[in-house]
């Protein structure tokens, strides 16, 4: 099965053939191309994917990350890149492997084809020329051949004819003679370039064209096989990926199994554990008699206290926990307006923040200290006395963080109940009480409460856990005016304020702000003069006045 047997008439379909070939490969060459832009493209994608959810550094959301459900997700954003990573590898390999390699071969390709196809113009032109000769000389010798059959008519005319002389009739003969002759040469000369064109046109078509289309064939079928390899390479280039990518599947799967909700609950805890115990059952006020009113095992109020109690269950202003400190101001250098629990965290901190820049100050004292010793040694390298003012200057930086971590952790041991101090001031302040008023006062109840938010407020005296006596109570809880409205709000749907300190709502009514939600999901909201209350932020939907005096939120 032979092109230049089988289709040796077939030259210009061949040409046009040959060249659709090429045209496939460059078709496939700019669909690799494509395929390897894609890879790119998508690999880009999904390394900015990856980027956007990364927490950001010495933020909030850098904290949530100790949670291993966060870990396992910063896991699978890490897996992501190493998976963009391969589908540039891809794109990488498809384009040294195949486009630049066919890129190459086709070039090398229309060189050779364009050999092949002029050799065979070329064979073509000879043998048209050879036709061409072949075609003249036939014709030479049919006139010659005319001519010399007229030339003899007429000697046979002439020398039958009594009248012409015999000098004209041996003219005439000679006449016929030379063209006679010229017949015979032509036919001679026409015999001899036919049996040339035959022998030319015999390897013209059994010689040349079939082995140009010999090499043409093979061209092609090269092609055909090179085209066949490169997609082999395409399905291995991406094959050979597929185990990495495997393995940065099978860590995001690790990372799935390693989440730990049990360590995740643990975490809330310790993020939001207040430290305080669940205040006890209040006692029972009997005002039909004349007494001493008194300060009761589980309550935080006083004499005054009770009486706003009592207002806020019955038409009170609708002060929930009114007895809770805000602290309006900056953050106390001792925490001391956080819950115990993440007071000692805050604090616990601080000294291991203090400690580090103390230990990093050691270092660099260190170093001074080597320098100058390096100085005494070798004077010609500096002069010792050019850093005692670094060396004072570090050492005094070195005694104010010791200081400053000694106060931390005072109050840390403070906390934790560590100081001798801490107990004793308590037996004092305890009989304090004990010669005040009968009854017990329950720690843990006067030192905080509780809000919808679950934050808490502790109130402190110069000791910072010393209970204040009744009348500073008095003092600092008397009557207070009224909070001003910061805005409206209108009921999204009905809430049935079944707690105490909550206020019910119906869907479509309009109230007036009072506090905005601190975070906690609650927001303070009043009816009238003497209801108000807190009602769920999703609740309502807000309208602050941000001209109103008082439109911030409370911390």
């Amino acid at each position: 099965m032979s092109w230049g047997t089988e289709l040796w008439d077939q030259f210009d379909n061949l040409e046009k053939h040959t060249q659709w070939g090429i045209d496939i490969l460059e078709k496939y060459i700019k669909f690799v191309k494509e395929r390897t832009e894609i890879e790119l493209s998508y690999a880009k994608q999904l390394r900015n994917l990856a980027k956007k959810y990364q927490p950001k550094k010495n933020s909030k959301e850098e904290e949530e990350y100790r949670y291993t459900a966060c870990k396992a997700f910063l896991s699978t954003l890490n897996e992501m890149n190493d998976y963009a990573g391969q589908h540039e590898v891809i794109s990488e390999n498809m384009t040294s492997n195949i486009t630049v390699e066919l890129a190459r071969y086709v070039q090398e390709l229309k060189q050779e084809r364009k050999s092949y196809f002029h050799d065979g113009r070329k064979a073509q032109q000879h043998i048209e020329i050879c036709w061409k000769q072949l075609e003249s000389s036939k014709r030479r010798f049919e006139r010659d051949c005319k001519e010399a059959d007229r030339a003899q008519q007429y000697f046979e005319k002439m020398d039958a004819d009594i009248n012409v002389t015999k000098a004209d009739v041996e003219k005439a003969r000679q006449q016929a003679q030379v063209r006679h002759q010229m017949a015979e040469d032509s036919k001679a000369d026409y015999s001899s370039i036919l049996q040339k064109f035959n022998h030319e046109q015999h390897e013209y078509y059994h010689t040349h064209i079939p082995n140009i289309f010999q090499k043409i064939q093979e061209m092609e079928e090269r092609r055909i096989v090179r085209i066949g390899e490169s997609m082999k390479t395409y399905a291995e280039v991406d094959r050979q990926v597929i185990p990495i990518i495997g393995k940065c599947l099978d860590e995001i799967v690790k990372a799935a199994e390693s989440i730990d909700q049990k360590n995740d609950s643990q975490l809330v805890i310790e993020a939001y554990k207040s430290g305080f115990e669940p205040p006890g059952d209040i006692e029972f006020e009997d005002y039909t008699q004349p007494m001493k009113r008194t300060v009761s095992d589980n309550s935080l109020s006083n004499s005054r206290e009770g009486k706003s109690e009592l207002k806020f269950g019955g038409k009170s202003k609708g002060k929930l926990w009114p007895f809770i400190k805000k602290n309006k101001g900056a953050t106390p250098e001792d925490f001391s307006n956080l819950p115990p629990e993440q007071r000692r965290k805050k604090l616990q901190q601080k000294v291991d923040e203090l400690n580090k820049e103390i230990q990093k100050e050691m270092d660099q004292r260190d170093a001074i200290t080597k320098m100058k010793d390096v100085y005494l040694k070798n004077p010609q390298m500096g002069d010792p006395a050019s850093l005692d003012h670094k060396l004072a200057e570090v050492s005094q930086n070195i005694e104010k963080l010791r200081l400053e971590a000694q106060k931390f952790e005072a109050w840390l041991a403070e906390v934790e109940g560590r100081l001798p101090a801490r107990s004793e001031q308590g037996r004092r302040q305890s009989g304090m009480f004990d010669a005040q008023n009968p009854a017990t006062v329950n720690s843990c109840a006067q030192d905080r409460e509780s809000s919808p938010d679950g934050s808490y407020t502790e109130e402190q005296s110069q000791e910072g856990e010393v209970k204040v006596l009744a009348t500073d109570f008095d003092d600092e809880f008397d009557e207070e005016e009224p909070l001003p409205a910061i805005g409206t709000c209108k009921a999204l749907y009905t809430f049935e304020g079944q707690n105490e300190g909550t206020v019910s709502v119906v869907e479509g009514e309009t109230l007036y702000v009072i506090e905005e939600d601190k975070g906690d999901g609650w927001t303070r909201i009043r009816r009238n003069e003497d209801e108000e209350g807190y009602v769920p932020t999703s609740y309502v939907e807000v309208y602050l006045d941000k001209n109103a005096k008082g439109a911030k939120t409370y911390i």
